[in-house]
């Protein structure tokens, strides 16, 4: 990050959490039950919320053949998100397109991974899984670079793994099949919370852009990733909590680390 978030200010504005607000879709509409954040509540007595603050459009395949790249030209596929795999085998469908047995897949997280039961027999198909970061595919990348990639992907979306392709001199094809943009969230009355969580900076965006008069005072802003973080400093309000940290690579980790140091506990 270019600017350099002041501690000390970040200390003095260590308060009591009671509330939060994760700018993410609630998984139990998506019928996941017990996840980390039900134990944050669960442990800490503290009240979350989720309102996504991300708007998600899917572009359509006469809208996708405009890029002029064949799919099934490449032999390997590289997944960062569940969004991404998503539009991807939505827009296969709709090119009236079968995945070969013999494409190779590469996701970020196991999580990915593991998502792309519901389009694939994964168990019959050659998967390659990162930890969490561009970083941790480079080695796969590295050694299977003589495949054809393609990166599905938002119109935003940050640089590593272009840049990791780059770097090691791989070919990669960026196919744009969703657009993101900051959501409409003209039906919230307010948003006052302890902490509010984002997540990319169209969430960060979407804040703004809703709510032009809104002050962050006593607010706490927790952000996943540096890109997220920066966009929350070049509002020029305070960053309290980072994620992911070394002992807590997720934002319930970082959330949990901060709300023990800040209710006393």
């Amino acid at each position: 990050m270019s600017e350099k978030i002041d501690q000390d200010l970040v200390k003095s504005r260590m308060n009591k959490v009671e509330s939060i607000l994760v700018t993410l879709s609630d998984p139990l509409k998506a019928g996941k039950k017990n996840t980390p954040y039900d134990r944050l509540k669960d442990r800490y007595g503290i009240q979350v919320d989720f309102r996504n603050f991300i708007a998600v459009d899917g572009l359509t395949h006469k809208e996708f053949r405009k890029q002029k790249i064949d799919i099934l030209d490449h032999t390997a596929i590289v997944f960062t998100s569940r969004n991404a795999v998503d539009h991807f085998f939505r827009l296969c469908e709709g090119l009236r397109l079968e995945m070969p047995a013999e494409m190779k897949y590469f996701c970020i997280s196991e999580q990915t991974a593991n998502y792309l039961q519901k389009y694939i027999t994964v168990r019959k198909r050659k998967i390659f899984t990162g930890t969490r970061t561009a970083a941790d595919l480079e080695p796969l990348i590295v050694k299977h670079k003589k495949e054809k990639f393609l990166y599905p992907c938002s119109n935003i979306r940050i640089d590593s793994i272009p840049n990791m392709f780059e770097r090691n001199k791989v070919p990669l094809t960026e196919a744009i099949i969703y657009e993101t943009g900051p959501a409409d969230l003209s039906d919230l009355t307010e948003v006052f919370y302890d902490v509010i969580c984002f997540f990319s900076p169209s969430g960060v965006e979407a804040l703004d852009q809703n709510f032009p008069d809104w002050k962050q005072n006593k607010t706490r802003l927790a952000a996943f990733g540096p890109t997220t973080a920066q966009a929350i400093l070049d509002k020029g309000w305070t960053l309290d909590i980072q994620a992911p940290l070394p002992n807590a690579p997720s934002m319930t980790g970082a959330l949990e680390l901060y709300i023990k140091e800040a209710n006393n506990l």
